[in-house]
């Protein structure tokens, strides 16, 4: 779903990438919903989608590997519609470890935002070295990204990044997602020279 305004002439594009979709995970996740719109909001063209076999997509899942053909033609979609626009990659839980791992090395993709990172399920140490500005925004109660665990990670990324601990928030960042939507805001907001 590729939503923006024709009014207005964006500088960056978005990329939203959803959660498990073993476990529901769909585009329509209200944690997906909310970070797109967040986007959406500051003028930038913003594509959700549907990882295989998720929701009506065809296929089946594929332990992540799949997944990170998914990102690529996502973003060959946006390149497509909005050439030589730098993109701002977005994933919740599962499709931060898929998408984050496509961006990192992908010279389309300028900026990086993990949500509800699953450190404990997911190796993110292809994160480390990566110069692209990053964020991370995690609950402190995240029970599949401990704040420990996100912790030692997040002092492990290579600058420029920020962190965003969402307090008393569990992964799913339950009451809490209008937080989350203004540490994204103030974030793009910083990283795009105060629009888009």
């Amino acid at each position: 779903m590729l939503e923006w305004d024709p009014q207005k002439t964006p500088r960056h594009v978005a990329l939203v990438c959803h959660p498990h979709p073993v476990y529901g995970g769909t585009m329509h996740n209200k944690v997906v919903y909310r970070v797109a719109k967040t986007a959406l909001a500051l003028g930038l063209p913003t594509l959700r989608f549907n990882f295989r076999g998720a929701g009506n997509s065809a296929g089946t899942f594929d332990g992540g590997v799949g997944e990170r053909d998914d990102v690529r033609a996502a973003l060959d979609h946006l390149a497509a519609r909005f050439p030589n626009l730098p993109v701002c990659l977005m994933g919740f839980s599962f499709g931060s470890w898929v998408g984050l791992a496509v961006g990192a090395s992908d010279a389309r993709v300028s900026t990086l935002v993990g949500l509800g990172v699953p450190t404990s399920t997911s190796d993110f140490s292809f994160l480390h070295e990566v110069r692209k500005p990053k964020l991370i925004i995690q609950g402190t109660q995240d029970q599949f990204g401990p704040r420990e665990q996100a912790a030692k990670l997040y002092a492990k990324l290579a600058e420029p990044k920020q962190i965003h601990w969402v307090k008393g928030a569990d992964h799913f960042f339950t009451e809490k997602l209008e937080e989350v939507q203004r540490a994204l805001q103030d974030f793009l907001v910083s990283m795009l020279g105060g629009h888009a």
